[in-house]
């Protein structure tokens, strides 16, 4: 018979009982803040303050993690700016779902990649130095058994990382908890499958309790998904009370003051500020930076009803940050402001609003600044690179020249018609690529690098005739039309082949397309002298004419099913000459030249005479170029 203890309960049962719930603790009824404040720990490869986290160095991320604990709250929406601890915000929700209110999970980025990244990175490092999770995942892999880089188990649950481009890891399993980051940044459309928010809300459709988590930071207007879940919650701002009014008011860019400074270093200007003020906009009283960081602040929503909806938003940037002083948040508008490109970086990481594009370059306006070019190089290049773009019966061709800080100019844009498989055609490209072109006092350079397409019909001719000339830097390139393809990578030998059998092996470049239009779109936009502007001859002989301009000027980003493209415009068939500028560009970016070196060795070469008493006697002109000294 059983032994009994004096009250009847079976001993043996009492050790099965106590065995499966050895190691069980209770949940302590914390919210996400006082648990981590109690238990998370900050690593020291991922943070600068590494030790025991403080939710009062972040004070604006208490209602947040706070709001993953409101039994009304199923919907948690942030819009921030880098370096305010959004990641950190997520990893604390997710580090108390595991150990006090755990089930199925998954965790969200743009890519397959970016959740590895993260998973090892940012996660890795957590369960580390977190006893309370060490003790619940086995970070050791030879131990931990089925645990992978994308899959966590733990008890009462299973944590899967996944890439919004996969449809198949978004649609597989149900999950109470979703977790969202860089929402922005995801796939628009998961291999045909549709939107990703919309099919991981599906996977959490079971759950009466699912909690769903979507940080970003911001992207452009009207294209925003997080702006999107913004509008839809409470739209809350983290605002400052004014010392003088008494109001509170979310801090922007426009409620700064400051004074400006700047020199010019090198044909580049260098900006800082010596200090930054807030006017309230209630008052209009002035108070310095430290004044307003040790003010009282708080969240007000303007839609506080949205909460009887489940839904909670946030909004903050950069000048909440405890890391970043608004001195260099200032500055880096400064340097960025006549750069599209890095403005709308600063805009999106830094002071968290969205980017609304711009207009459009117009094709009058750029012909309106053409200037006439007093010599074959203006003063200024120091470098030139030729773009060549491949047709079945013509070569297109543009020589640049670039100066300092990718000042450009047009030098000569012209077309050798003939096919590409013909010896006269290249013979006619020699021309161009031997040919020395001067500045006003008879000092010359060459073409430095030639980067010529490959597509199209004639690959095979273009690899054979690149490779006789590889002793002039004449490459082969295909062109790449993927958003995440880089504009320039190391090359790759590649066959070249005739008749199916392989004769010889060429260089050839891939070349990210969509990344060097957008640069080039950019740089037309800069007005001012100086960096990245870019210049035309109006000199009739160098073929700018309007067919060069509604070439340069044939395509536009637009967004369709999900993403952005490169469309042509209406009218402009040709894009030729966008093509070639690409190229020459990226022959640039390949080249990566020391312009003040350059600089120094042109100004120390020496004129003769006799050349400039005959600056049209090309023959006679035996300088030595930039290219001589490379």
């Amino acid at each position: 018979m059983a032994s009994r203890g004096s009250r009847g309960i079976d001993k043996n049962l009492l050790k099965v009982v106590n065995s499966a719930f050895q190691g069980f603790k209770a949940p302590e009824n914390l919210t996400v803040s006082e648990w981590a404040d109690r238990y998370r720990r900050l690593s020291s490869e991922n943070s600068a303050e590494a030790g025991q986290w403080k939710t009062s160095r972040t004070p604006y991320l208490k209602e947040i993690m706070d709001a993953f604990t409101d039994d009304r709250i199923y919907s948690i929406s942030v819009v921030a700016s880098a370096q305010v601890g959004k990641t950190e915000c997520l990893l604390n929700m997710l580090a108390y779902m595991i150990d006090q209110d755990p089930s199925s999970a998954m965790y969200v980025l743009p890519s397959l990649d970016n959740a590895e990244d993260f998973s090892k990175r940012r996660l890795m490092p957590m369960l580390r130095d977190t006893k309370v999770l060490k003790d619940k995942i086995e970070t050791d892999r030879a131990k931990s058994g089925k645990n992978t880089i994308l899959k966590k188990i733990y008890p009462g649950g299973m944590l899967t990382f996944a890439g919004s481009n996969s449809p198949v890891s978004l649609s597989s399993i149900p999950s109470r908890y979703i977790f969202g980051d860089e929402i922005d940044r995801w796939s628009r459309d998961a291999g045909g499958e549709g939107d990703p928010w919309k099919l991981l809300e599906a996977r959490t459709s079971n759950f009466y309790n699912r909690k769903m988590v979507a940080v970003s930071t911001p992207t452009i207007k009207g294209h925003s998904p997080i702006a999107t879940a913004f509008e839809l919650g409470t739209q809350e701002y983290w605002c400052v009370k004014c010392p003088d009014c008494g109001e509170y008011h979310y801090i922007d860019f426009n409620s700064l003051r400051f004074e400006p400074k700047s020199k010019k270093v090198g044909g580049f200007t260098q900006y800082w500020v010596d200090k930054v003020d807030y006017a309230c906009p209630e008052c209009g009283c002035i108070n310095s930076e430290y004044t307003m960081r040790h003010q009282p602040m708080k969240w007000i929503a303007k839609a506080p009803d949205a909460i009887k909806n489940g839904r909670r938003s946030f909004w903050i940037n950069a000048f909440t940050s405890p890391w970043r002083s608004w001195k260099d948040i200032v500055r880096e508008f400064l340097e960025s402001k006549d750069d599209p490109e890095k403005l709308k970086t600063v805009y999106n990481t830094l002071l968290g609003q969205l980017w609304e594009e711009r207009a459009s370059v117009d094709e009058e306006e750029i012909l309106s600044h053409a200037e006439e070019y007093e010599a074959e190089l203006p003063d200024g290049v120091l470098c030139l690179t030729c773009g060549v773009d491949t047709q079945d019966d013509r070569l297109e061709y543009e020589v640049v020249g670039y100066g300092f800080h990718e000042e450009n100019w047009g030098i000569e844009k012209g077309i050798i018609m003939g096919r590409p498989s013909e010896d006269e055609t290249w013979t006619k490209l020699d021309g161009i690529l031997n040919r020395v072109w001067h500045f006003a006092d008879g000092k010359g350079l060459r073409i430095s690098l030639t980067f010529v397409d490959s597509g199209g019909h004639y690959t095979q001719d273009v690899y054979e005739r690149c490779a006789a000339r590889i002793n002039k830097r004449v490459f082969a390139i295909k062109g790449a039309n993927k958003a995440d393809t880089p504009y320039t990578a190391p090359p790759k030998k590649v066959d070249i082949t005739r008749h199916g059998r392989t004769v010889g092996k060429a260089w050839l470049y891939m070349i990210g397309v969509d990344a060097g239009k957008e640069h080039i779109m950019s740089g037309l936009k800069v007005e001012k002298e100086g960096a990245r502007r870019s210049h035309f001859p109006s000199n009739p002989e160098r073929g700018y004419d309007s067919l060069f301009y509604s070439g340069l000027l044939s395509e536009r980003m637009t967004y369709k099913n999900g993403r952005w493209r490169w469309e042509k415009l209406p009218g402009h068939e040709r894009n030729e000459a966008l093509d070639c500028r690409n190229y020459a560009n990226a022959a640039l970016k390949v080249l990566h030249p020391n312009l003040d070196d350059l600089k120094q060795k042109l100004e120390g070469l020496e004129t003769k005479p006799e050349n400039k008493k005959k600056p049209k006697l090309k023959k006679q002109r035996r300088r030595k170029s930039y290219d001589d000294f490379l």
